[in-house]
């Protein structure tokens, strides 16, 4: 699956069923529910998990949290915009 199928599933009503738990949180996100994508970032215990989260707080606007989990990844802060950052995860995870 490229970046463009991967936007593609977002006009339907319900995720892939084939997609990871990673890729099903930025799915969830890119539809608008933060929530759903913070819980499933919450039971990824990996760094890809860790920076799923990162990404969350740091779009959420609590920096802080978000710096502990760009650590927790082993990454640098992003300083780019989340659009960017996001498709930079989605990218990686395909």
């Amino acid at each position: 699956m490229t970046l463009d199928q991967f936007r593609s599933t977002l006009t339907q009503s319900e995720a892939p069923a084939t997609l990871s738990p990673a890729l099903r949180a930025m799915w969830e996100d890119a539809r608008g529910n933060w929530d759903a994508a913070h819980r499933i970032a919450q039971d990824i215990d990996d760094n890809t998990g860790s920076w799923i989260h990162a990404y969350l707080h740091r779009k959420e606007g609590d920096l802080s949290n978000a710096g502990y989990w760009y650590r927790r990844a082993g990454l640098d802060v992003a300083h780019d915009d989340l659009e960017s950052e996001w498709a930079r995860i989605v990218v990686a995870l395909l």
